[in-house]
């Protein structure tokens, strides 16, 4: 039994909470996957994967399997980084999570980065903000794009995790026209408390994207009431495109629209919300080579403003 691969598989298991989604991640048959999970269990002599007639999750003891062949996977990508790259030139893999809100820039970012170091490959993942916080401590992720007041001031707050401070979100109301402009018009700004009346499509509520307009809303005596809840920032902005749906969306969503035809966005104001969002690193594993790259890229001022200027209060055309 090769036992990184099956660390590998095991990963991959655990990412995509599927047996078949797993296998094809990793390039090999669903009964090769299986086959050298059951294998390294007999190895260790522990039941790791709870099997049901699909994947159930994983035991207490392949949860300690799990943080284990997270940590050996990571050293084994910094080695081969170490190996394959030269003074100047970083090859290698960086695994990016970013909150679907933030997207469009983890993306730029990674265009940029690639730009520079030609043999990097950048990964990038939607993922929620709880999951960027836990991949970042398991070392499923190298670098996360997310809500950094996450990591200060409260319970929940995260002090093996270090952020590096990238833009503030403000956010637009956005609608369809009636009749189709030849691209994204900014018109004047709207009260928060006139936005609620509209019928808004959400991101579902475990997203704290949600929670922060909850909580707007919640301060103006106001009930936040969707008419339609997705996981899906795509779908919010097909939602608005029917002429059905209103939406809140960061200025960095709301650049991407820039070419759709009869969409009107609007500034929110009373209150001027602000909200701050940059990398986030977990302080504790040791940094790949590309992810060294990266962290230089993401304190320079140019990328600072490029990040800036498509993500906050977008000129009007």
């Amino acid at each position: 039994m090769n036992l990184i691969d099956a660390y590998r598989y095991l990963a991959a298991l655990h990412q995509h909470r599927h047996f078949g989604r797993a296998a094809a991640a990793c390039h090999i048959t669903q009964p090769a996957l299986s086959n050298a999970l059951r294998a390294l269990e007999q190895t260790l002599g522990a039941c790791i994967v709870r099997r049901g007639r699909q994947y159930e999750g994983l035991t207490a003891e392949g949860e300690q399997v799990l943080a284990t062949a997270q940590r050996v996977l990571h050293e084994q990508e910094l080695l081969l980084q170490q190996l394959a790259s030269r003074p100047g030139q970083v090859r290698g893999r960086l695994v990016i999570g970013s909150v679907p809100t933030a997207l469009p820039i983890a993306a730029r970012f990674a265009a940029r980065l690639v730009e520079r170091q030609p043999g990097l490959v950048p990964q990038l993942r939607s993922l929620s903000s709880q999951e960027l916080e836990t991949g970042l401590e398991s070392l499923a992720l190298d670098l996360a794009l997310g809500y950094t007041e996450r990591l200060a001031g409260t319970a929940s707050a995260r002090p093996r995790l270090r952020a590096w401070p990238q833009y503030l979100e403000h956010y637009h109301l956005v609608t369809c026209e009636a009749q189709a402009a030849p691209g994204l018009r900014h018109g004047a700004p709207m009260r928060w408390a006139d936005a609620a009346a509209l019928p808004l499509a959400l991101l579902t509520p475990e997203m704290h994207n949600r929670g922060i307009l909850e909580q707007v809303f919640r301060g103006l005596g106001l009930a936040l009431r969707p008419a339609l809840e997705t996981n899906s920032v795509l779908s919010l902005l097909v939602a608005v495109q029917s002429g059905t749906f209103a939406a809140v969306l960061p200025g960095a969503l709301v650049g991407t629209a820039a070419g759709a035809a009869g969409l009107l966005a609007r500034r929110l104001v009373e209150p001027e919300l602000r909200t701050p969002i940059g990398f986030i690193e977990a302080v504790a594993a040791r940094p790949s080579r590309a992810l060294e790259a990266a962290l230089a890229l993401a304190v320079e001022p140019d990328w600072l403003a490029h990040a800036a200027a498509h993500s906050g209060p977008l000129r009007a055309l």
